[in-house]
């Protein structure tokens, strides 16, 4: 089965799901995008990985790192390869001592590694036509800002309100009114204020 090489288009809070983040990776040839929701853990070990920051002390993914390496065993290449029920399915290709090693993994711990052994992300056609997002040239310039914001590790500490545009305030602002949601409401008008404010 041919692979599809993808590369890190952007991170960003997730608008659908509550403490998650959308991790957005795209084609290198091509103008398909592929989302994946992550935790905020994992999300900041890519976003400071990304940001070349270093930690106090090691995060998991890079004791896993240390740990490979003081063994000799090097991440050649992640592959995105199934999804099932909206959840993608990952595996890290490992080279030890002139073998092949393929060890399962979740997508978003896939993709932290592979950003710290620097090697590629690939994925299969049936899993970008199922999951993929097609963007033609208005979309990608009109989207560029939300699909790949600057990452910021502190975005990553603040609150679902603060990491909100003025217009999704705005937008959700007049969703909880319509659904009499009037305490969201209110603090969704103070954060409006805020910024008009600042």
């Amino acid at each position: 089965m041919e692979k599809i090489k993808l590369e890190i288009a952007g991170l960003s809070y997730s608008q659908t799901q509550s403490g998650a983040y959308a991790l957005v990776l795209s084609e290198t040839i091509g103008k398909r995008r592929l989302p994946i929701i992550i935790g905020g853990f994992e999300a900041q070990a890519i976003a400071i990985e990304l940001e070349k920051m270093t930690p106090s002390r090691p995060l998991t993914h890079d004791l896993f790192k240390n740990f490979a390496e003081l063994f000799k065993i090097n991440i050649t290449e992640i592959i995105i390869y199934n999804l099932v029920e909206g959840i993608f399915f990952a595996k890290l290709i490992c080279e030890h001592e002139g073998k092949e090693i393929e060890i399962d993994s979740r997508t978003s711990d896939a993709i932290a590694l592979a950003i710290r052994f620097d090697c590629p992300i690939y994925t299969y056609e049936f899993v970008l036509s199922s999951a993929g997002i097609i963007l033609d040239d208005d979309d990608i310039e009109e989207t560029s800002e939300e699909v790949t914001p600057e990452l910021n590790v502190e975005e990553i500490s603040q609150s679902p309100i603060e990491r909100m545009s003025v217009k999704e305030l705005k937008s959700q602002l007049k969703d909880a009114i319509d659904n009499e949601d009037y305490e969201n409401a209110s603090r969704l008008r103070d954060e409006i204020n805020k910024r008009k404010k600042d």
